[in-house]
């Protein structure tokens, strides 16, 4: 059955010598993988490999059939040409980041349309906007809330937040705890929009620092979370 449908890329992997297995999340239904036969060596216009960047904005003619792991794609073109996402060398280490972030923890094989509409939203904010330094924190603690552990801010001006329950606390747990300046910063992006993120300065160092407080609140809420190896290369261009 041949089904259109929108998709976001979040990885690609060599399979054999002249195929690739793309990894995508749908409109329609989810994570999908592809088998993309012959692509490495194919001429033809509609197939080319340059389609299926990280994160790239796609719409696909899928060869559909049900309890089949791999599926085919039989058309595709982009759904939103990019300006910046892949030249850009600051935006390229976001995306590679973000890309494998999303691979690693998108796993549902259905159709979620409210993830699927901010991934693609703010993909495109992404790739028109100059002043972008903090995207990527925003991005994570806003796709924890599509991920069901989004911070609990009932108690929001208590001192301390507790990584591991998700809460503001009056007294400091010894090992998940959350405290002074990286505590302002991470309270300086809750509940802000993406147009707001100038507003938040930040150094590079404590940058970093949220960051990878961000990496390990996510790592103790999904139990096969694990750092992207990309992490590096990001940290390093943003220095």
């Amino acid at each position: 059955m041949l089904v259109k449908t929108n998709a976001i890329v979040l990885s690609k992997l060599k399979y054999g010598d002249h195929d690739v297995i793309v990894k995508c999340y749908t409109k329609n239904r989810g994570v999908v993988s592809y088998l993309l036969k012959g692509i490495l060596k194919s001429k033809r216009s509609n197939s080319k490999i340059a389609y299926y960047q990280p994160l790239s904005q796609l719409e696909i003619e899928e060869n559909y059939k049900a309890h089949q792991s791999l599926h085919f794609i039989t058309d595709v073109k982009l759904s939103v040409p990019y300006h910046s996402m892949h030249t850009n060398i600051l935006k390229a280490a976001i995306v590679m980041f973000l890309s494998e972030v999303l691979a690693t923890t998108l796993k549902e094989e259905e159709s979620n349309l409210t993830l699927y509409e901010f991934l693609e939203t703010t993909l495109q904010w992404l790739d028109h906007e100059t002043d972008f330094a903090n995207f990527h924190l925003l991005f994570l603690l806003e796709l924890s809330k599509h991920l069901g552990f989004y911070p609990d801010t009932e108690q929001s001006s208590f001192p301390y937040f507790n990584l591991s329950t998700g809460s503001f606390e009056l007294k400091p747990h010894q090992n998940y705890t959350v405290s002074g300046e990286n505590l302002k910063f991470l309270k300086a992006l809750m509940g802000i929009k993406f147009d707001e993120l100038s507003t938040v300065k930040m150094a590079s160092a404590q940058r970093q620092t949220l960051l990878n407080t961000l990496l390990f609140y996510f790592e103790l809420h999904l139990s096969d979370f694990r750092k992207p190896k990309s992490l590096q290369v990001l940290q390093q261009v943003f220095n």
